[in-house]
């Protein structure tokens, strides 16, 4: 499974997209899927570097590929406030949705649930539900067969 109820997080307190990243990975350091915290949290912040995660509507979608990664995740976070992230429509993020893959034999996982995930937030139900939750089985509902 990738994503369960310890890597939600519905009051995100962040500043910034790096605290947001750093905060969503804790989540996954702290459920077992990285073994450097670190290490993955450079990687990311590597990739978004290269191009904006921040796709558009509220919601950005950091991840990386990286050996710190021993269980490919889905973590969410919805911050308290929204984050300037330098999105393709220049909005603040009010959804992250971290993801994390292990470098070794993950380029068609890594495409597989980017594309899930972005099959998803093209409905705008998926959308409302997400950014309305109020606890964390409604996020797990939403997100069910990714």
């Amino acid at each position: 499974m990738l994503i369960n109820e310890n890597l939600i997080l519905l009051d995100l307190n962040a500043e910034t997209k790096q605290d947001a990243i750093e905060a969503l990975a804790s989540l996954g350091y702290r459920d077992g899927r990285i073994d450097s915290l670190e290490t993955y949290v450079e990687n990311v912040l590597q990739r978004e570097q290269t191009y904006t995660t921040g796709v558009g509507n509220g919601v950005a979608i950091p991840h990386a590929k990286s050996n710190s990664v021993k269980e490919a995740m889905i973590v969410f976070g919805k911050p308290t406030k929204a984050i300037e992230w330098g999105s393709l429509d220049d909005k603040p993020v009010d959804m992250v949705f971290l993801l994390g893959v292990p470098e070794d034999g993950a380029e068609n996982l890594h495409l597989k649930i980017i594309s899930q995930l972005s099959r998803k937030l093209m409905s705008e139900e998926f959308i409302c539900t997400i950014r309305n939750a109020t606890c964390k089985s409604e996020v797990m509902k939403a997100l069910g067969d990714i």
